[in-house]
């Protein structure tokens, strides 16, 4: 798509090549220092909301349902997701998450809404 974008979990360290690292979360992470995540931007309201975070409950089999929910939300979030596309072609993006689950959360589904793969 032309732009480089990673997601990487926010308890991993900072790392050089990890560009503008954007928190996806609508809570904040326990146990990270905010002096210690080393980010350009918190998106809190990019997150998917809190009826849709509860009803996930991360759980895999919930996966495909999560993800068409989640991108309905995005579309109807345009100012915030265009502030996050400002972002992507500059340089690169991680966008940081908390969750246990490296493959199923909603940092991963919004990659994918923002590739254009939902």
């Amino acid at each position: 798509m032309g732009f480089d974008l990673v997601v990487k979990r926010i308890y991993e360290p900072p790392a050089p090549d990890d560009g503008q690292r954007v928190l996806v979360d609508r809570i904040w992470p326990r146990g990270v220092r905010k002096e210690d995540a080393a980010l350009t931007l918190w998106l809190k309201h990019i997150a998917p909301s809190d009826e849709l975070r509860k009803c996930f409950g991360h759980e895999p089999a919930r996966w495909a349902e999560f993800r068409k929910r989640y991108a309905a939300e995005l579309d109807g979030n345009g100012e915030t997701v265009a502030q996050l596309r400002g972002l992507l072609g500059k340089s690169r993006v991680t966008l940081l998450y908390g969750a246990h689950d490296e493959a199923h959360n909603n940092a991963v589904a919004l990659a994918g809404y923002l590739r254009g793969a939902e």
